[in-house]
């Protein structure tokens, strides 16, 4: 049966929507915040359920953190917040659905059911060795860590999330900057100068290569 994720601080909440879903058939994870999630997801999980708010980091950070280490799980975000920039940027982030608490239970498994009906695409490689830290917000590689800046860590999450492909620079101002956000043609250019400078600290085994007039990829060194 497929495998589902719930990711969810509120105890309470938690224990519902996983007793409903067992309910249903699935096979169903926990977890109470960021850290556990990332221990408890792999490419093998079919769907994940993630508030956003969560005690240790932000949900979406968590998000980003999943897609570079190859969960290419559909994510159903939870979350209060009902802002249009608030769902951009969820969707920025790597998610797939924007569901808006409180909600009904049924319209949690009508979603889930959508989710798991289109997760027939392979995930992502995993970059091997790289670690994304959303709690710490710190790059890793064989004991080495790097700080990152909330900015620093979408971006180089948005690139290490598509290996070998081409990210085009819109997609990666989305994905670095909050919509609506007034950001200078050489701002992008900057802040991937400092993530491959991250990358050098820790001695990365890839490096981000310049795609002249279309964005950023990753490769291997």
């Amino acid at each position: 049966m497929p495998t589902v994720l719930v990711v969810e601080d509120d105890h309470q909440l938690r224990d519902v929507v996983a007793r409903v879903l067992r309910e249903e058939g699935l096979t169903v994870m926990t977890a109470a915040d960021g850290h556990a999630a990332l221990a408890a997801a792999t490419p093998e999980t079919n769907a994940i359920i993630l508030d956003i708010g969560l005690p240790d980091a932000d949900g979406r950070d968590v998000c980003l953190a999943l897609r570079t280490r190859g969960v290419g799980a559909p994510v159903l975000f939870l979350t209060a917040r009902d802002a249009v920039h608030e769902r951009l940027a969820g969707f920025a982030a790597g998610g797939d659905d924007y569901l808006t608490k409180p909600f009904h239970i049924p319209e949690l498994l009508a979603r889930l059911r959508v989710l798991l009906r289109r997760n027939e695409s392979s995930p992502p490689s995993t970059r091997s060795g790289l670690v994304l830290d959303p709690a710490q917000h710190a790059l890793t590689h064989e004991g080495a860590s790097a700080p990152l800046s909330p900015t620093e860590f979408r971006l180089l999450a948005a690139l290490l999330g598509h290996p070998g492909e081409v990210v085009r620079r819109r997609e990666l101002l989305r994905a670095g900057w909050p919509d609506g956000a007034i950001v200078h043609e050489n701002t992008l250019d900057q802040y991937v100068a400092r993530v491959r400078r991250k990358l050098v600290q820790v001695d990365a085994p890839d490096r981000v290569e310049t795609v002249r007039g279309v964005g950023y990829r990753v490769v291997s060194s």
